[in-house]
C-alpha cells in the first residue's frame, strides 16, 4: 500500500518539475504571440501540494 503512495509522490514531483521546465520555456519563447493554453505555475503548485498530501498519507496513514 505504501509503495503505491510513494510512487504517486514521485509521479507528482516529476509532474511539478515538468511544469517548471515548461513554464521556463514559455517565458523565454521567441514568438510572444504564441501563447499557451495551460497555466504551468498552477499545475506546478497543485502537483506540489498533492505530492505533500500524498507523502503525509504515506507517512502517517
Amino acid at each position: 500500500m505504501h509503495e503505491r503512495l510513494w510512487m504517486a509522490v514521485v509521479a507528482l514531483a516529476l509532474l511539478a518539475v515538468f511544469a517548471g521546465v515548461a513554464e521556463h520555456r514559455r517565458a523565454r519563447r521567441d514568438d510572444l504571440d504564441r501563447i499557451g493554453i495551460i497555466a504551468w505555475p498552477t499545475v506546478q503548485a497543485l502537483a506540489l501540494m498533492a505530492a505533500l498530501i500524498v507523502a503525509a498519507a504515506a507517512l502517517f496513514g
